[in-house]
């Protein structure tokens, strides 16, 4: 009976200490990340070695999709949308499969991320960007397969593969210019109704310059063509602090109507409050 009871417990002894051991992983998870213009770009990748092994046309055969790394499915993320090859790449995350061969490479940009080695069902459809490029040979090998962001400029960089004595690089562009452009015009026409509405509300509650609180406010207004129940609101208490008692009722009693219509029984009560504490109801 001795046996029987000690016999398990010695397994499960055996099973907890063994659990506790942490070992490296033969392909370990790399991450790296760059801005490229004004766009970040992410890439989660986990890295085989070659450990004396025969790499291209070996263990990773010619002209077969392979997963671009190990384990889980490798993955780039742009911020932002990008082009590659001429084609427009939204913003969001990919995984990448390549087709490595002995003059070229074939480069996949995918839509599913989620899984490892190759997908079963491959789908074109899913396929969002895909490109040829050439196979560069290097002098001295590199045992850790790499993966790099080079050549980075403002409008765009190489996406890099280095492994055994092979570098391949997938450029990619970024829409920095037009991005910087819209900024400039943006900043160069000037605040828009909500710069000029928020500075106006800041001011009027924070008790300073009510005039020039008014001023921003009523320039917000012209800005908008359909100011809503609260921006009136607003309106209407920066006018009733400025002296404008008469201005404060009429626009109190739009920001009234707009509230109704909208069933916004908050604002119905304090436009409702304000019009009799200014003799209005």
């Amino acid at each position: 009976m001795k046996k029987l009871v000690l016999f398990p417990l010695v397994a499960l002894l055996s099973c907890t200490l063994s659990a506790q051991i942490e070992t490296p992983q033969p392909s370990t998870s790399a991450k790296i990340w760059q801005t490229v213009g004004l766009t970040d770009v992410t890439v989660d990748y986990s890295r085989p070695s070659m450990r004396g092994r025969t790499i291209f046309g070996d263990l990773v055969p010619f002209d077969k999709l392979w997963r671009t790394g190990a384990n889980a499915y490798t993955k780039i993320s742009f911020d932002k949308d990008v082009t590659i090859a001429d084609n427009d790449v939204k913003a969001g995350t990919y995984s990448i499969f390549t087709k490595p061969g002995k003059e070229n490479w074939e480069v996949f940009f995918y839509t599913d991320t989620q899984g490892g080695g190759t997908p079963r069902d491959w789908d074109d459809a899913k396929v969002v960007a895909k490109i040829t490029v050439p196979v560069y040979k290097m002098e001295m090998p590199v045992e850790t397969f790499t993966i790099t962001i080079d050549d980075v400029a403002s409008n765009g960089a190489n996406l890099g593969f280095i492994w055994e004595n092979t570098y391949v690089g997938v450029p990619f562009g970024v829409h920095t210019d037009a991005e910087v452009v819209k900024s400039i015009e943006k900043v160069m026409s000037g605040p828009s109704a909500g710069d000029y509405y928020a500075s106006a509300v800041y001011y009027a509650s924070e008790g300073k310059d009510i005039n020039k609180a008014k001023e921003w406010m009523d320039k917000a207004m012209s800005m908008t063509e359909t100011p809503r129940f609260w921006q009136l609101r607003q309106q209407s208490l920066i006018l009733a602090k400025s002296g404008d008692k008469k201005g404060a009722i009429a626009t109190a009693k739009k920001s009234l109507a707009a509230a109704e219509e909208a069933g916004n029984a908050d604002y119905i009560k304090m436009n409702k409050d304000s019009l009799k504490e200014w003799g209005a109801l």
